[in-house]
């Protein structure tokens, strides 16, 4: 199937449903593929933690899920 075949399927499909559920979640899969991701930067403080977190961690100075 080409993706102008499956294009006009889809576009068929959506024209005939009338379930708002569905429609939702089409909107939802289709607006995955045009949002642009916005980069985060941690801040100076965040970047500390990090670094005081993963120190421990190799120190073995934290607690397991099954521990708890």
């Amino acid at each position: 199937m080409s993706t102008i075949e499956l294009k006009e399927r889809l576009i068929d499909k959506i024209n005939h449903t009338e379930d708002e559920n569905v429609l939702a979640e089409v909107n939802r899969l289709l607006s995955l593929d045009t949002e642009t991701e916005e980069i985060y930067h941690f801040t100076e403080t965040e970047k500390i933690k990090i670094n005081e977190a993963q120190l421990q961690i190799k120190n073995g100075d934290f607690i397991t899920h099954n521990e708890i």
